[in-house]
């Protein structure tokens, strides 16, 4: 049978992750770098996307969006779930809807708004041709905007909230071999393709990570893809779950109920207060559908109950 192909790029953050998990599976795969500046390959094509990876399949599927894949993955890998059973899944789902879509915002200031980082992602992305690598420069800056963090203020709150972040990683890993428990799962995932695309390559974050060498070490060695077994699990009861329940909500349900609410109503900017500070967003779809799919998830479990107890019935009921 034919292998896996993953189709992206290694300075990008969901490639990173897809190909995470995709170790942590234990998949027959293959790297597949593609041009970002045009879709030349018929697998991008088949997929109807321009984003990247996209996932082929042995039997010629070409699949999009990470979760989803995952989610599929699980099915044919039900030893070595992303997702576990029952309200742990769900609990993962959660805490990758928040890494997905409000860490992304941070990689994107590191990479773009320093020009140590901007120059070196920009002329790797391009392929070395340097007209390309201009607009693929100026793309970041409009992502920049697009996400927040244009303000001085935003920026140093994403850089501490990134700290914080990393802190967690470390204080768990000395604990267990991953975030939450004895296997890893999408979590695991989500942080290691944060690290391996954006801030163990981009040099202003890479010097914050040296600061955590238990975290490099782990992220450099596969995050012990190749020590697994498949035996273990991952459960809710870890001190870096707990972390992420209180860090979403610091300022991520606000956003993303914001953007819900602005996209009911047809806008295409909203402003939030985030850290004491307004702050104008590009309002997105991508962000509600996310949201969405961890509603299905514990609509699908029946456990509106227990997403009530962890204080997020607004964001998923």
């Amino acid at each position: 049978m034919k292998n896996y192909i993953c189709y992206g790029h290694d300075l990008s953050y969901f490639t990173r992750k897809l190909e995470a998990a995709l170790m942590f599976y234990g998949a027959d795969f293959t790297r597949q770098s593609v041009n970002l500046t045009f879709v030349d390959e018929t697998a991008r094509k088949r997929a109807g996307t321009h984003v990247i990876p996209v996932l082929e399949t042995p039997e010629g599927w070409a699949l999009w969006d990470t979760t989803p894949m995952m989610r599929m993955l699980d099915g044919r890998f039900s030893a070595r779930r992303m997702f576990p059973h029952g309200e742990t899944g769900l609990l993962v789902h959660i805490i990758e809807n928040f890494l997905d879509e409000w860490l992304g915002r941070t990689m994107v200031h590191y990479r773009w708004h320093y020009s140590e980082c901007a120059e070196i992602a920009a002329s790797a992305l391009a392929m070395g041709n340097d007209a390309i690598a201009k607009n693929i420069a100026a793309w970041g800056a409009k992502a920049c905007r697009a996400t927040g963090t244009d303000l001085p203020h935003q920026r140093d709150m994403a850089e501490a909230e990134y700290e914080r972040i990393l802190t967690a990683v470390d204080a768990q890993l000395a604990l267990t071999p991953y975030l939450l428990g004895d296997a890893p799962c999408a979590v695991d995932a989500v942080i290691l393709g944060g690290l391996r695309a954006h801030t163990m390559i981009d040099p202003v974050p890479s010097r914050l990570v040296d600061k955590f060498p238990r975290i490099r070490a782990w992220a450099e060695i596969g995050g012990g893809a190749d020590q697994w077994n498949g035996s273990g699990s991952a459960n809710g009861s870890t001190g870096f779950a707990a972390f992420m329940l209180d860090e979403m909500q610091r300022c991520f349900i606000t956003f993303a109920l914001a953007n819900r609410a602005a996209l009911k109503a047809r806008e295409k900017l909203v402003t939030v207060n985030i850290y004491d500070e307004d702050v104008t967003y590009l309002v997105r779809s991508y962000p509600e559908m996310a949201c969405q799919m961890v509603s299905e998830h514990m609509k699908m479990l029946g456990v509106g109950a227990y997403v009530e107890a962890l204080g997020l019935s607004e964001l998923y009921l």
